[in-house]
């Protein structure tokens, strides 16, 4: 949930409008922490103009604040201010088109599924700089609720953020640290039981060197992944998830897929129930011990294939008929997992301690959830079957 729960803040919320600071955790304790869409013709908006406080007179994030997000009325062109070059082919850069196009693509792939219903956009600014787009679609056809949400934001980091960024203690400045950071993330919920939520983060983040050492270099890192959290079991529809995602690691590296779907059970872990969230996927974070253009095009091969993972499910499932008790069992099953997003993710319960804007750090949560008093499904059904595979996770491919 989640995390990703889903783009930032400072240094963010992990509801889909920024990416979590799941980000933060340590890559060394994941604990704590066939498709490809045709590139996306943007329309050219205004640029924004340049930020009226300069960065060093940025009052610093003690603890407690977060500089208020700003709606406007029409997204500009770039979220990138003149200092980063524009569109320079930079990774900040081409990172930032390739969220925007895979905001466009997923969910224009998610209307054309749902049929009735259409994503509301708001855009928004930062006054330290930068912004993101807001896309929720809600009460469709097919889906209860439809967030996809981008951020390219940058600023200054409080030093208790960059310590949760990097935990090494001879790691830090005594001061706060500028940063930048892009992302999107998204979460799923659709009306039918048997239809399963889907949950997919990716991200890319930037500090200044720890320490004022003359040519200490900039530091950089990649974080996401992408999973699927079923109320029913449909072993073919796992499968196929499955599948998607190794075969988007296996294109850069075989251990890729069982390092982070493993990494995915341990992350979503419900410690309070002791079951995971959902069946899982993959999930990584801290990644920066490969080249960057390498994990550049991973991230979005990785977002690519989003759409061919998930709407060949949610076709196949989304008119199965269901009785109220079916419905019941999905609604508990939100109901763990606003659990997780609320209790362990992150994200979620920083930017809730820190004044984000409530409206893109809960827009990960369904509308509707259930919860019942000592509930236990009967052994052998099929909800049992369910709560079986997440208590002890499966290889499914």
């Amino acid at each position: 949930m989640p995390p990703p729960t889903a783009a930032l803040s400072v240094p963010s919320s992990s509801s889909p409008s920024l990416f979590p600071l799941s980000s933060f955790s340590s890559s060394n304790n994941p604990h704590v922490s066939s498709f490809c869409p045709a590139p996306t013709t943007l329309p050219k908006f205004p640029s924004l103009s340049k930020p009226k406080t300069p960065l060093r007179n940025l009052t610093p994030l003690s603890a407690v604040s977060i500089e208020k997000e700003t709606l406007i009325s029409e997204r500009p062109h770039t979220f990138l201010r003149d200092a980063d070059g524009g569109d320079d082919g930079s990774v900040r850069s081409r990172f930032q088109r390739m969220i925007l196009e895979a905001q466009e693509s997923v969910c224009s792939a998610l209307e054309a599924v749902d049929g009735a219903g259409k994503f509301k956009e708001d855009a928004w600014t930062r006054p330290g700089g930068g912004g993101g787009i807001s896309r929720v679609l809600q009460d469709g056809a097919v889906f209860e609720k439809a967030g996809v949400n981008i951020s390219i934001v940058y600023g200054v980091m409080p030093p208790e953020a960059y310590r949760a960024a990097k935990a090494a203690a001879d790691d830090q400045k005594p001061g706060p640290i500028p940063f930048f950071a892009a992302g999107i993330s998204s979460v799923l919920h659709p009306k039918n039981p048997f239809a399963p939520t889907l949950h997919f983060n990716y991200r890319y983040f930037e500090t200044d060197a720890p320490k004022d050492a003359p040519g200490a270099p900039r530091q950089w890192w990649f974080g996401g992944g992408t999973d699927l959290t079923p109320a029913y079991i449909f072993e073919e529809d796992v499968k196929h998830f499955h599948s998607i995602q190794k075969k988007a690691c296996d294109k850069f590296d075989p251990s890729f897929y069982p390092r982070f779907k493993k990494w995915c059970d341990d992350y979503f872990y419900i410690k309070h129930r002791g079951e995971r969230r959902g069946l899982g996927g993959i999930f990584f974070d801290d990644l920066n011990d490969y080249d960057q253009e390498m994990l550049l095009s991973f991230a979005t091969e990785c977002a690519n294939s989003v759409v061919p993972a998930y709407i060949p499910i949610i076709e196949k499932r989304k008119d199965t008929p269901f009785n109220e008790s079916q419905k019941a069992w999905q609604q508990l099953r939100r109901g763990r997992y606003v659990e997780f997003n609320l209790v362990y993710d992150r994200g979620t319960t920083f930017g809730l301690k820190t004044g984000g804007r409530i409206e893109s750090i809960l827009v990960s949560l369904p509308l509707s959830a259930r919860w019942e008093y000592d509930h236990k499904p009967e052994e052998g059904s099929e909800e049992w079957k369910l709560l079986d595979a997440c208590i002890n996770p499966k290889e499914w491919i």
